[in-house]
């Protein structure tokens, strides 16, 4: 893979823009496949300096009520008490405490997670996609991440036993980012 220098006029701050982003996640569905999903409502800002990146911070919000996984009946499943409990708890949210750059292109972003009411750290590191000014003007920057948490940290505990052994959900689950930010700072 082809590391991006990111160029240091790209300092300021951004917002995701969410019709040209992605939020998924992959769990493991009776320990033979794998599920993916993703969230469709969700916004978050930032603010990226290129020349000392622990200056840089991020703020996401999901809306839980956004879940799909193309299967109506398990996303109500996954809104329900058993696993996100929308009704109490209907928004997850990530706000990062420090930013490090690792090399060239890459940036460790850690912060605090927040789902059901329950935040714990966690690590993303993000490489950086590229730059584009697109046809309206907007400066945009692209990134991607992913991590992999434990679901059950979080309170998220549901399962069922399979009659062959085994569980119906994975307690891992992989967080998938692919971010288009636009620059709102001129």
């Amino acid at each position: 893979m082809t590391t991006i220098t990111v160029p240091t006029t790209l300092s300021g701050t951004y917002a995701i823009d969410p019709t040209h982003s992605r939020i998924g996640f992959v769990a493991r569905h009776a320990m033979v496949t794998k599920v993916r999903g993703s969230f469709n409502d969700f916004d978050g800002s930032g603010y990226f300096d290129t020349d000392q990146p622990e200056n840089s911070n991020l703020q996401l919000t999901i809306q839980a009520t956004s879940i799909d996984t193309r299967n109506a009946d398990r996303d109500a499943h996954l809104r329900s008490n058993d696993f996100f409990d929308m009704e109490n708890y209907p928004e997850l949210s990530f706000a990062s405490t420090s930013v490090e750059q690792v090399d060239d292109g890459t940036y460790r972003v850690t912060g605090d997670l927040t789902i059901k009411g329950v935040t714990k750290p966690v690590t993303v590191d993000f490489e950086y996609t590229g730059a584009a000014v697109d046809p309206y003007g907007n400066q945009r920057i692209g990134l991607e991440g992913t991590t992999t948490i434990n679901r059950k940290d979080w309170g998220v505990t549901w399962n069922a036993p399979l009659e062959t052994g085994g569980v119906l959900v994975g307690e891992k689950v992989t967080l998938e980012f692919e971010v288009s930010a636009v620059r709102t700072d001129g």
